[in-house]
């Protein structure tokens, strides 16, 4: 019996089958849950996009944000003025771009702040249990009832319109009920053996709220951030339709929405092309919190098989 007959034929697929397969890591595998998600990619395709516009369109823009052109007041979109221009003369092009360019400016530092504030505040509190656990959910369930647009109204009108005055006092009203929710996910994290562990070898009680407790939530606070650029956006949006919020010089979404909205009917593009902008802003984190969920919950059939 000659060798050929003993030894299979080995050609590139036996090969393969008998290498050892490489393992995907998580990353890889959150990314090909959500690159399925054809919403989701649509939506961060839209993003990207926005954030684009907001950067390169101030610098092709043929007028400035504050620039006046007296010969065209209040005219339609048109070869000159993209989007038109404001009765004063203001190219709305350059101020829509401005706009969303301080509008998630905002909209990203105010989820920063609040997502890392939310979740050191609420793992620490379901880690260090008794005294410390009772003082802080007391302070959370305290300004959970105090009427916070209030205090929006009064201290951003008193800011002067300033958008850094402004994000710190969202990043105040908006830290304490995603806390809550954190601490209602970490209370299960504080009995694991892992953080036992590091308890009984002399680990500081803040090294294990951030090095061990914290990454176990990571996929809640990545979809609280995204969340939170939506509401950061409609809060600025809303205190500037009001009045409340960015003022002229400054220009944000909200402002221009406001100020479009008592010209509709004569000037429509003053309203329509800022408040798609927005609209364009929201749907689109709307639908990438919507693929990260599905992404980081192994639960969800809506990712598919890896």
């Amino acid at each position: 019996m000659s060798l050929d007959q003993i030894q299979p034929p080995v050609g590139p697929e036996t090969t393969a089958a008998r290498l050892p397969r490489k393992r995907m890591s998580l990353w890889q595998l959150y990314t090909r849950r959500f690159m399925r998600n054809k919403p989701a990619v649509a939506g961060i395709i839209i993003f990207i996009l926005m954030v684009l516009f907001a950067i390169i369109a101030p610098f092709i823009a043929k007028y400035d944000h504050i620039e006046l052109d007296f010969l065209n007041l209040s005219t339609g979109p048109s070869a000159e003025h993209w989007f038109g221009t404001t009765s004063a003369g203001n190219d709305t092009f350059a101020q829509v771009a401005v706009g969303l360019q301080r509008s998630l400016m905002i909209a990203v530092s105010v989820s920063v702040g609040t997502t890392v504030i939310s979740a050191i505040v609420g793992t620490a509190a379901a880690y260090f249990r008794g005294f410390t656990e009772r003082v802080i959910l007391a302070i959370i369930h305290f300004l959970m009832v105090v009427p916070t647009f209030l205090v929006l109204a009064l201290v951003s009108n008193d800011a002067g319109g300033d958008w850094r005055i402004i994000s710190l006092i969202l990043i105040f009203v908006g830290w304490f009920f995603p806390a809550r929710v954190i601490w209602t996910m970490a209370l299960p994290l504080r009995e694991s053996d892992y953080v036992n562990a590091a308890r009984y070898m002399g680990v500081s009680g803040m090294k294990i709220v951030v090095r061990h407790m914290l990454p176990n939530i990571g996929s809640l606070l990545v979809i609280n951030f995204t969340l939170g650029v939506v509401a950061a956006v409609m809060a600025e949006t809303g205190l500037s339709f009001l009045g409340f919020g960015v003022k002229i010089p400054d220009v944000s979404l909200g402002s221009l929405i406001g100020n479009g909205a008592n010209t509709i009917t004569s000037a429509p593009w003053l309203f329509y092309f800022p408040a798609g902008a927005l609209t364009l802003l929201t749907v689109s984190m709307a639908l990438v919190a919507d693929g990260l969920r599905d992404a980081l919950d192994p639960t969800s059939a809506a990712g598919g098989q890896a």
